[in-house]
């Protein structure tokens, strides 16, 4: 177990624990010891690093984290697989297991001051709003490197006019520089899924990409993808009585769609919208 746990070591650990999958929470756990290593590799970690790991399993990527000597915060948000999990972990002292729900954290209060990353294989049902939440509320953690849906991924790293061009690319825009690291075939989860996976790598901006309150601007980016196919002069008539004015004074097109506009350009918008 130096660098990861294979299939027949995560299987009999869980058989040992009466552990069985749950479809509920999205769990498909990591079995392939080679790729929980390049995860580790990806994520840039080493000696006395601080990792946060989110949805940590039976230990498969936790053990290969802690095998480059980092420091390593294993939250799990099934009671069921603690015990397992510490096992998984045992003699292993810069490893904490926490039971909680990481959807939930008060992200300051648990990690503290300084530098983290994160590195996961994110629970398919939470990826989306966790990820948003750790860049809005841990600026601490400076990068991500998780394992995720690949179309969720393609979303991550998606650019204006790309297919998967939503709100949350442009979020993940305003903090980070987003690139697809890896893709993931569905074999290497137990039980496998339907989907293929990819891991993206989030290096969160020294200062936010542009100029603008976050809160403005997320208004104006749930306004403008609200309604897919909508001008956005249709589209920021719940923020502004005078939309056409908005967007000219922006220098943005009235006629434009949001799966169309850069980052900068939201940001343009959201300085002109009412407060």
């Amino acid at each position: 177990m130096a660098g990861g746990l294979g299939a027949a070591a995560v299987r009999d650990l869980a058989a040992r624990h009466g552990i069985r999958p749950s479809k509920a929470l999205g769990q498909h756990f990591l079995i392939d010891p080679n790729l929980a290593r390049a995860i580790a590799t990806d994520a840039g970690v080493g000696p006395e690093d601080r990792v946060v790991e989110v949805g940590a399993g039976l230990g498969s990527l936790t053990v290969a984290l802690s095998a480059t000597g980092a420091r390593v915060l294993a939250i799990e948000f099934d009671r069921a697989l603690l015990p397992a999990l510490r096992e998984a972990v045992k003699g292993r002292p810069g490893v904490r297991v926490l039971g909680a729900d990481a959807s939930k954290l008060d992200w300051r209060e648990t990690l503290g001051p300084g530098s983290w990353t994160m590195c996961a294989n994110l629970p398919y049902n939470i990826a989306v709003p966790l990820v948003q939440r750790v860049l809005a509320e841990a600026p601490g953690v400076r990068r991500l490197a998780v394992m995720v849906q690949r179309e969720v991924a393609e979303r991550f790293v998606a650019r204006p006019g790309e297919e998967g061009y939503g709100p949350v690319s442009v979020l993940v825009a305003y903090h980070t520089e987003a690139s697809l690291l890896r893709r993931v075939p569905p074999e290497v989860f137990w039980p496998r899924p339907k989907v293929g996976s990819a891991v993206v790598l989030l290096e969160r901006r020294t200062r936010p990409a542009v100029e603008v309150d976050p809160i403005r601007l997320r208004r104006v980016v749930d306004a403008g993808f609200a309604g897919r196919r909508k001008t956005m002069r249709v589209a920021l008539r719940s923020l502004s009585e005078d939309p056409e004015r908005v967007l000219r004074a922006a220098g943005v097109d009235p006629a434009a769609r949001a799966e169309q506009l850069s980052l900068a350009a939201f940001a343009r918008i959201a300085g002109e919208v009412p407060s």
